[in-house]
C-alpha cells in the first residue's frame, strides 16, 4: 500500500506551485538485465525486467531508486538513479547511467550483460510538482539528463519547456520525443564543476513569471546557478527546486539547497 502525504508549499494554492510528497512502501526487488545499450559515449541505458516489478510506483521524474551493486571489496554499495521509464504491462524498468566517474555503479553498468541479475530498492517516495505553472526551465549536467529527459517526455502538449544541459561534447546530446513545446540548449564543457557555462547561457534566456525552474548538477554548480537565478534574476524561491546530484571529490554525496 502507498501512503499519500500532501505538503503544499503555501496556503495560497491559486498563485503558487504545489509540492506534494507521496511516500511509497520501500521494497527491494531482484530483477534481470534485459538489455544494455550505449545511448551516447557517456550514457549507458540498461533495461531491467521481472515479476518483482509488479506494483512498482514512480510518480515523478525526480524520483530515485537505489541500485545495489558490488563495492569491489566483497560487499555492496547503493547508489541513486532516476527511473527513466517504467512499463507496468511488460514489467520493465529503464535506467540511464552517466559514465562520469569510476564508482561501483558505473563499473557495474560498464560490465553488466543481458541475463545478469540486478537488485534495486525504492523509490521511497515521490515529489509531484503541480499548480499554475505556465512554463518550465530545466537545468543540469549529464547526471540530471535521465530526470530532465523524463520530465520533457511526460509534459502536457504545448506546454513551453526550455532545457539547458551541459555535456562533454556534441555526441552526448540526446533527442526527446515530446508533445510539449521544447527549446533545447546544449552546452559543451570541459570541466563539470564550471558554473560559468550555465550562467552565460542563462543570461540570454527569458525568465517569465509562472516559470518553474528545476536545477540539478554538481553541488557547487547548482549552488552558483541557484544564486544567480535568485539574486540577479530575482526568481522567487517558491518557483525553484535545486539539488546537487553529486559533489566533486566526494563519493556518494548529494546536496540539498533550502528553498
Amino acid at each position: 500500500m502507498t501512503a499519500h502525504t500532501a505538503e503544499p508549499e503555501s496556503a495560497n494554492a491559486d498563485t503558487l506551485p504545489r509540492i506534494e510528497r507521496i511516500r511509497h512502501d520501500l521494497r527491494r526487488r531482484k530483477l534481470t538485465v534485459l538489455s544494455v545499450v550505449s545511448l551516447t559515449p557517456n550514457m549507458i541505458r540498461i533495461t531491467l525486467g521481472g515479476d518483482e516489478l509488479d506494483n512498482f510506483t514512480s510518480l515523478s521524474a525526480g524520483d530515485h531508486i537505489k541500485i545495489i551493486v558490488p563495492d569491489g571489496q566483497g560487499g555492496t554499495a547503493m547508489r541513486d538513479y532516476t527511473p527513466r521509464h517504467y512499463d507496468p504491462q511488460n514489467r520493465t524498468l529503464v535506467l540511464d547511467f552517466a559514465v562520469h566517474e569510476a564508482g561501483p555503479a558505473t563499473q557495474w553498468a560498464l560490465a553488466v550483460k543481458p541475463g545478469d541479475t540486478a537488485e534495486i530498492a525504492g523509490p521511497r517516495g515521490s515529489q509531484v510538482i503541480t499548480g499554475p505553472i505556465k512554463s518550465w526551465l530545466l537545468i543540469g549536467d549529464e547526471t540530471a539528463l535521465p530526470s530532465i529527459g523524463r520530465r520533457i517526455e511526460e509534459m502536457d502538449a504545448g506546454l513551453p519547456v526550455t532545457s539547458v544541459v551541459a555535456v562533454p561534447g556534441a555526441e552526448d546530446e540526446q533527442v526527446f520525443e515530446t508533445a510539449a513545446s521544447l527549446t533545447s540548449h546544449w552546452l559543451h564543457r570541459e570541466e563539470a564543476s564550471d558554473a560559468a557555462v550555465f550562467i552565460d547561457r542563462l543570461r540570454d534566456i527569458p525568465l517569465e513569471p509562472g516559470t518553474f525552474v528545476w536545477v540539478a548538477a554538481e553541488g557547487s554548480v547548482t549552488k552558483a546557478v541557484r544564486a544567480y537565478l535568485v539574486e540577479e534574476r530575482k526568481h522567487p524561491l517558491a518557483w525553484l527546486r535545486a539539488s546537487g546530484y553529486w559533489v566533486k571529490g566526494k563519493a556518494d554525496t548529494t546536496e540539498k539547497f533550502g528553498d
